[in-house]
């Protein structure tokens, strides 16, 4: 019977070659492409991170209530965030072509793929380590001011810290 030959099979057709799951050829492609996939996922993650907790901490910092309210600079991060977070990543992807050329020297295959990837995600992580930041209780901002340190060991010594639980929950989210 046909169709049990096919299931049994399980023919299917990449990049113009007919592999069978029976075949070692289709294990070492799947095996190959499972690899790019998570190198990509792994390096354009922590790029994000990278790119992305900095962001998060400058937002808070920033803010009307926060350590250094700067206005302007809080309104302008956080727009460049919210207009990369709108971006659907296809339209994305096309847009920055140009620079992931420019960054990488070619636009297409796994490695360049890092890039939109990357571009997509600090955004999103941005947002959730602001929201992290934001959950701290006020009151140890306020106990770390008093015993005076300054805004940047409030940040490193403190804030960050205190929110770790709430980072890593955000991280299995991201």
């Amino acid at each position: 019977d046909e169709y049990k030959r096919q299931i049994l099979t399980a023919s299917i057709f990449i990049t113009r070659r007919r592999y069978s799951m029976l075949d070692a050829q289709f294990w070492k492609d799947i095996a190959f492409g499972f690899w790019e996939t998570t190198y990509m996922v792994f390096l354009s993650t922590l790029f994000a991170y990278i790119l992305g907790m900095p962001l998060g901490v400058l937002l808070v910092v920033t803010d009307e209530k926060g350590l250094k309210p700067i206005p302007w600079l809080n309104k302008t991060i956080g727009f460049i965030v919210n207009i990369l977070r709108s971006v659907p990543f296809v339209i994305l992807l096309i847009m920055i072509i140009p620079f992931t050329r420019f960054l990488v020297g070619t636009a297409s295959g796994s490695f360049p793929t890092i890039v939109p990837l990357t571009v997509a995600a600090f955004p999103f992580i941005a947002r959730l380590v602001e929201g992290s930041l934001k959950e701290l209780d006020g009151g140890i901002v306020e106990a770390a001011k008093s015993m005076g340190a300054t805004n940047m060991q409030i940040v490193t010594k403190v804030m960050i810290p205190e929110s770790v639980p709430s980072l890593i929950n955000g991280a299995a989210i991201a």
